[in-house]
């Protein structure tokens, strides 16, 4: 074997290359052939090259105020049809689930009263916003984008970490990743027959235009952008060429009878679709935060109107708390009538004093998260803390239960990852992309691959050292997605995206000054992106 893998050790985890030493398991056993013969030093040249072209591309994340290329590992990780399948069908699955849930909890209400979900989880989220309530998309989409993060566990099974279905990010790095891998090993792509991820932006205009208000058949879409300090800029700009439509900011969009036009040199022209990458803290300064001068005051009546839609819809974020987490399996059964096809990580709820007893007496073998954080904020790994560590932890628990859960450490599966100039086992997670345009959830063939790349660390953040994987999902034939049916009528037969024709953008007005750019840092601080620094929430 070639010095690449001479010493590779298999770690902790599930091994996913690997099913013994030196024994590639059949899904990856093309990649294998490929990289054996390759030199550690030819493998390093190329990571390099793949760096270099990150950053000259602007593809960066900012790491203790340095501006660095996000890291994308050059060894990608395989899936086989098979196995995806599973995660494709899971996904969908829990996208529904979460959808009927947010219409009923800002409508009827008939799961608080069957007390499926206890009444407090709800309206003790920070992320529960009244003023979203009766506010109903023509179409019945509030969830038009999920990121729903998954782990394979000792056993290789899938499992839900943590749903996100306010603005997940990351899609951005999925389609670059593709790009940058494509010209640096250019041989495994000819020995391995990989679905493409191209056809995301056509399938999410495709949602954003079904999404449009009643009666409006040729409807006009924007992406509303914190602006360009938001460290998730590159991906809002990305989005909207690659959807042929305006990139704006809140200042390019006035909101007057409940109608949202947006200002060009030729006049104002009327909104229909606005795909906002802004918390809703930030929205629209009538109904949250006054000071806010990155939202559009009035968007949020506008929407109740029924003369524009939000997408994501505004109050999504009680669906990403990770209390009301550990009732989404009962959500499903209770709404679908179906048995949940990924499991969630064995969790427990703390408020429940029997629960919290026993959680307190082995904090040193759980993992303790903080109910509303995110980007691996706040996450205690129980037995890599210290007395110290964990004293404080007990202090807080006890004295907000509700704002935390635990959870089994999961030893993540790992993928042999390039560090220095040998391949290393590295743990890794999966973030798949869901789109719903109301009548199908299409999920994304792959998705985003975290890697921790420390020694031993299960923190994929790259704000916590980690990088990135191509995700590679084989078929035969391979398609670019495969959409599950919400209709019952039992086809997946996929529409033609709308063509993506070019309009012409607008000048960029550079970085601004003053309350603007101090309130893009400020989200970009507050909301960390959900597992990328700096990203818009997600």
């Amino acid at each position: 074997m070639a010095d690449l893998f001479e010493d590779y050790r298999l770690g902790p985890g599930w091994d996913e290359m690997f099913g013994a030493p030196g024994m590639p398991r059949e899904t990856y056993e093309a990649l294998h052939a490929t990289l054996q013969p390759l030199s550690s030093t030819e493998l390093r040249v190329r990571a390099e090259v793949l760096a270099r072209a990150f950053l000259d591309q602007g593809i960066t994340f900012a790491l203790k105020g340095v501006e660095r290329p996000f890291p994308l590992d050059i060894v990608p990780r395989i899936i086989a049809a098979d196995q995806w399948r599973v995660v494709e069908v899971g996904v969908a699955q829990r996208v529904r689930a979460l959808e009927a849930f947010l219409a009923d909890i800002y409508g009827p209400g008939q799961v608080l009263a069957d007390r499926v979900v206890p009444r407090r989880v709800v309206v003790t989220s920070a992320h529960f916003h009244r003023e979203a309530a009766r506010i109903t998309p023509h179409n019945g989409v509030r969830i038009h984008v999920a990121g729903v993060d998954l782990v394979r566990d000792e056993q290789g099974e899938f499992r839900v970490l943590e749903d996100n279905v306010r603005v997940p990010s990351g899609v951005s790095y999925v389609m670059e990743n593709r790009r940058a891998m494509a010209h640096v090993l250019p041989e495994v792509f000819a020995a391995t027959r990989i679905q493409p991820v191209e056809s995301y932006p056509g399938q999410l205009l495709r949602a954003l235009r079904s999404a449009a208000p009643v009666g409006v058949t040729d409807p006009t879409v924007v992406v509303l952008t914190p602006g360009v300090h938001n460290s998730a800029y590159f991906e809002h700009a990305l989005l909207a060429r690659e959807m042929g439509v305006e990139l704006v900011e809140g200042r390019d969009l006035v909101c007057v009878g409940n109608e949202v036009a947006m200002r060009t040199t030729a006049g104002e022209q009327r909104v229909d679709v606005i795909y906002r990458r802004i918390d809703d803290e930030f929205l629209d300064p009538v109904h949250f935060r006054a000071d806010s001068v990155l939202g559009v005051a009035g968007l949020l009546n506008a929407a109740r109107a029924g003369r524009v839609t939000i997408a994501n819809a505004v109050g999504n974020g009680v669906a990403d708390d990770k209390l009301l987490y550990s009732y989404v399996p009962d959500l499903i059964r209770y709404y679908l009538g179906e048995e949940p096809i990924l499991s969630n990580v064995e969790t427990y709820r703390l408020e429940d004093p029997d629960v919290r007893d026993h959680v307190l007496g082995r904090l040193d073998q759980l993992v303790l998260k903080p109910a509303d954080g995110s980007g691996g904020a706040g996450i205690v790994i129980g037995s890599q803390a210290t007395d110290e560590e964990l004293a404080e932890l007990r202090h807080r628990i006890l004295g907000d239960p509700r704002g935390w859960i635990a959870q089994r450490e999961v030893a993540l599966s790992m993928v042999p990852t390039l560090v220095g100039n040998r391949l290393r086992a590295r743990h890794v997670d999966l973030r798949p992309f869901a789109v719903n345009d109301g009548t199908r959830v299409s999920v994304l063939p792959g998705g985003l691959t975290r890697v921790a790349l420390p020694e031993g660390a299960l923190v994929v953040n790259s704000s916590q050292g980690g990088g990135s994987k191509d995700t590679w999902v084989l078929a035969e034939p391979p398609s670019a997605v495969s959409p599950v049916d919400l209709t019952g009528s039992g086809t997946t037969d996929q529409q033609s995206p709308p063509p993506l024709v070019p309009v012409p953008r607008s000048p960029d007005p550079g970085p601004g000054a003053g309350p603007v750019a101090e309130q893009q840092q400020q989200q970009q601080q507050s909301a960390r992106d959900r597992g990328v620094p700096g990203w818009s929430p997600c």
